[in-house]
């Protein structure tokens, strides 16, 4: 079952965070269709935090598997791009 979950995002995080984020932006948003008031408490005082976690964690997870980014600038010294 595992192997059938990680294969459906191609073993990558950053695929299966994005993919999350998109499912509950679309629940969210059927939910405050129906009653728009429902969450304006919630994210009136904790939006902006939430937005910095998500920014930090999706950056994470992309320099995670990302190994130029986890190089210091000398060593491209001599690549070819």
């Amino acid at each position: 079952m595992w192997q059938r979950i990680k294969s459906f995002f191609k073993d990558s995080e950053t695929i299966f965070f994005a993919r999350l984020q998109m499912a509950v932006g679309i629940i969210l948003e059927i939910v405050t269709t129906a009653d728009p008031y429902l969450f304006a408490p919630i994210f009136g005082e904790y939006f902006p935090w939430f937005l910095l976690a998500n920014g930090i964690l999706t950056e994470y997870l992309r320099r995670r598997r990302d190994d130029t980014l986890a190089r210091k600038p000398d060593e491209f010294h001599g690549e070819q791009v």
